[in-house]
Parts: C-alpha cells; structure tokens; sequence
C-alpha cells in the first residue's frame, strides 16, 4: 500500500512539472506574441520634457507604463501637461485621459477628454491631440470644440497652433454665425 502511494505521488508530481514546463497556449490569430508587458511602471507620476535643455512640458499622471524596446511611454488616467515657452514660462495646460509619448521624439499624443486651456484665454475641446516637441506645434483631425477670449464658440474639423495657442486655426471649420 504505501509502495502505491510513493508511485501516485511521484506520477502526480512528474505530470505537474511537465504540465508547468509546456508551451504557452496561443489562440488562433497568434496574438501571443502581440502581448507587450511594460519594462517599468509607476504611480503618480512626473515627467519634465526639454528641447536644447530648455523645460518645454511638465507632465503629470496618476500610471506610466514604459516599454523600452518601443522607446514607449503610456500615461493614463488624470494626465496633466503644463507647457511652457523658450523662456520657460506657463503657456498653457492640457488635461486628458491618457496619452503616450515617443520616448526618443518626446512626440506626444493625448487621447480621451482633451481640454486645453491657454493663458491667452483660448480652450480647446477635442478627443485626440499631438504634440510635436521639435516643430512646437500641437495638431488634430478630429472634431474640435474652441472657447475664445472674447467668449466666442467655434466648432470643426482639424486643428493646428502654435502650442501658445496664440496662431491657431481650424481646417475645416463649420456652424452659423449672426455677425
């Protein structure tokens, strides 16, 4: 009888070990080797972006997730990005959703809930936003809402500004006005 146990025992135990030891299971589409796992994370985060040393962005999230080999960053959830200009002074906030940010370019995309506001007194309301760091230009195809300094309301398709927000213009704009 115990001789049997021993034999149940070390059975279970080699069939576990090879068990554990197998290949994972991959689904049909072969989406196994589309999972990226981060190389870093990080809570309540943040980041200060500069061109020439000079500080261009001060960024703040509640996750990063970094991915090294992608030159990655992935932020979510509460992000906030102050601007700055060549004299590093507050141009202007960003607040989003997420955004991610090329590592290498320090380009930058903002997704989700997007509201800049200005020190010139100009906010803007879209769902996607990027921001090209070397050409200092923010842009977006999507639809934008914009508030002006005089209280105005546009409203259209594609934007691009200087990141001031003071030379700024929709591509497509549309609505009625009674001027």
């Amino acid at each position: 009888m115990l001789q049997l146990n021993k034999q149940k025992i070390f059975f279970i135990i080699i069939t576990n070990f090879f068990i554990s030891c197998s290949t994972p299971v991959v689904n049909e589409n072969n989406y196994e080797e589309l999972i990226d796992h981060p190389d870093h994370e990080s809570w309540d985060v943040r980041i200060t972006i500069t061109n020439a040393g000079i500080k261009r962005a001060y960024i703040e999230a509640d996750y990063l997730e970094q991915y090294n080999n992608k030159n990655f960053i992935s932020l979510k959830n509460n992000v906030s990005i102050d601007f700055y200009d060549a004299d590093e002074k507050h141009i202007s906030n960003l607040s989003a959703d997420k955004a991610e940010i090329n590592d290498r370019t320090n380009f930058l995309r903002a997704i989700n809930n997007i509201i800049v506001e200005s020190n010139s007194g100009v906010t803007l309301f879209t769902d996607t936003l990027s921001w090209d760091n070397s050409k200092e230009l923010i842009f977006t195809e999507d639809s934008v809402m914009i508030t002006t300094e005089t209280n105005d309301t546009l409203y259209g398709i594609g934007f691009e500004s200087d990141v001031n927000m003071e030379r700024w213009k929709i591509l497509k704009p549309r609505g009625v006005t009674s001027r």
